[in-house]
């Protein structure tokens, strides 16, 4: 027999009520970690394409600007879902939340192993990017309502080095399973264990009760809005490198729309009866610090993932296995820094961890602005080891700073506001470090000419000495000085490109430096009520 509602604000507590930090302590690490782990699985996906997608293009006959949206149409998806899972959260419960996304991003996956062109990859990608990003804040906003003390600060430690680790392992095991089952596989893996999320979060994951009347409430003027909205800004950010920005007539249409539609986003959470996101969190100070460091960190998460992987296929000419053996030390030094970043939180003031944190980020960025053409795995492994050592160190204080004030419904809200603001931070940084990479290659390419132009004498020399030495394998000296010409060509290319990405970390390296400004400001709100009944309102 179901047990009347009973509202949460008025009421004392009354037993069909829900108190997570009540759980046994096991009933409350199995739930976390099914939890968990359906957050990796969605993570994974957003980087388990990147390297397979001249396959996935192959395969599905595809031209080079529809192949993107494979990425595209996942990242736009995950972006509108996660402020939106918070209403979801309180609406269906955080296990029919979390068990239909499960269900929903497993047959998503399956849908995308059997598309049969462009056009349906990329409606399941959707799907798929939009059912899987409601896992990720619900994750957090669960883990800091089931635990307290030192046990809570082991969360967004945990949790931290999922959501770095599981970018930073998508393109190897992506292109693992490419190379060795083909690229279908990189979808039809997620099925056995999307499946297994999906049943144990019906079966575990019972931390509060739905409020079904809230779905009545919708403000759907309010949801187009924000999908509008983020849905623009992320596909003007992921085109905008690629097709000269504003330039592009679809490109500025689509930034137009976006303005429209935060403009209208704003007006509807303010002035809504029902909005679905919720922006109280921002009153705190401490929390909108925290976001801006999350989007810095997200800034520099993404965008140093993404580089490294593209400086070593289009420098080195690394294939997909070559790239995951050569970055997989960020990961390892990532679960080291877990362990450490979680027994600071513990003992000295986040302000002093963070501090380090981004000091020595920006020290591993700056390691990596002295690349040469020849730089390998061996040259490569202590700055990536001192970056993945030192994100960890970022996180999980901005985590505790950003969601240690608030409880029950509104640290959903908190959740899903400051994940959002890590993800956009990812979406600007990797469009901002493309920009960058094209201006920088120009630069140095046209610099390289002027110089050339002023040594012509030189130039030629070492044309002349190339061509004899090419001359020797062939009898044809005018294909030969072409060939010469074509080699000194590429050099001069791959030289300039990579003083490109030199520039490009040293940029960010700075920015990094220049947050630090925000952590003297940054206050540790004290810790929410423990054990918060949550119920049905």
């Amino acid at each position: 027999m179901q047990e009347p509602p009973v509202n949460a604000l008025t009421a004392p507590p009354s037993p069909a009520a829900i108190s997570p930090a009540d759980l046994p302590l096991p009933r409350k690490f199995l739930i976390f970690g099914v939890m968990a782990f359906g957050m990796f699985m969605a993570l994974i996906d957003i980087q388990i394409v990147a390297a397979s997608l001249n396959e996935i293009q192959a395969g599905l006959s595809a031209g080079p600007d529809e192949i993107s949206w494979v990425q595209t149409g996942y990242l736009m998806a995950e972006l509108v879902m996660i402020p939106f899972s918070a209403f979801l959260a309180q609406a269906l419960s955080t296990r029919w939340l979390f068990a239909l996304s499960a269900a929903l991003f497993t047959l998503a996956s399956a849908l995308c192993g059997m598309a049969w062109d462009i056009q349906s990859m990329t409606v399941f990608r959707v799907i798929q990017g939009f059912v899987g990003g409601a896992m990720v804040p619900t994750v957090f906003a669960t883990g800091f309502a089931l635990f307290s003390g030192r046990q809570r600060a082991l969360i967004p430690a945990i949790l931290g080095m999922v959501s770095v680790l599981a970018p930073t392992l998508g393109p190897t095991v992506g292109g693992w399973l490419t190379e060795v089952v083909g690229w279908r596989s990189i979808f039809y893996v997620n099925i056995v264990p999307g499946v297994a999320v999906a049943v144990l979060s019906m079966l575990l994951v019972r931390v509060d009760r739905p409020n079904l009347a809230m779905l009545k409430q919708i403000d759907y003027v309010h949801l187009i809005a924000m999908a509008v909205f983020l849905g623009g800004l992320e596909y003007v950010l992921e085109e905008g490198p690629r097709h000269e920005w504003l330039g592009d007539p679809a490109i500025a249409t689509a930034a137009w729309l976006s303005l429209v539609g935060f403009a209208l986003f704003l007006e509807r959470s303010l002035r809504s009866s029902g909005p679905i996101v919720r922006l109280s969190p921002f009153r705190q100070s401490t929390f909108v610090l925290a976001c801006v460091l999350s989007l810095v960190i997200g800034f520099g998460l993404y965008a140093a993932t993404y580089l490294v992987p593209v400086f070593l296929g289009r420098v080195r000419g690394y294939n997909s296995l070559q790239i995951g053996t050569t970055v997989f030390v960020t990961g390892l030094a990532q679960i080291l820094s877990t362990v450490v970043a979680a027994r600071l939180s513990q003992r000295i003031d986040a302000r002093w961890t963070i501090s380090a944190g981004l000091l020595l980020f920006a020290a591993s960025l700056w390691m990596f602005s002295a690349m040469t053409p020849e730089w390998g795995f061996a040259a490569l492994f202590w700055p990536q080891v001192l970056r993945g050592f030192a994100i960890m160190l970022c996180i999980v204080p901005s985590v505790n700073m950003a969601l240690n004030g608030f409880a029950a419904a509104e640290l959903r809200y908190a959740s899903g506001l400051f994940n959002l603001m890590r993800n956009l931070g990812g979406a600007i940084g990797i469009a901002v470090v493309n920009t960058w990479l094209q201006d920088q290659s120009r630069i140095h390419v046209a610099r390289f000419g002027e110089n050339l132009g002023e040594s012509g004498r030189h130039a030629g020399d070492v044309v002349t000495q190339l061509a004899g030495r090419i001359g020797q394998l062939t009898t044809d000296s005018a294909h030969a000085l072409l060939m010469a010409q074509g080699e000194l060509g590429r050099l001069v290319s791959r030289t300039a490109l990579t003083l490109a990405f030199d520039d490009v970390f040293r940029l960010m390296a700075w920015m990094f430096a220049a947050a630090l400004l925000l952590v003297p400001f940054c206050r540790t709100p004290p810790h929410a009520a423990q054990g918060a009944v949550v119920e049905a309102h």
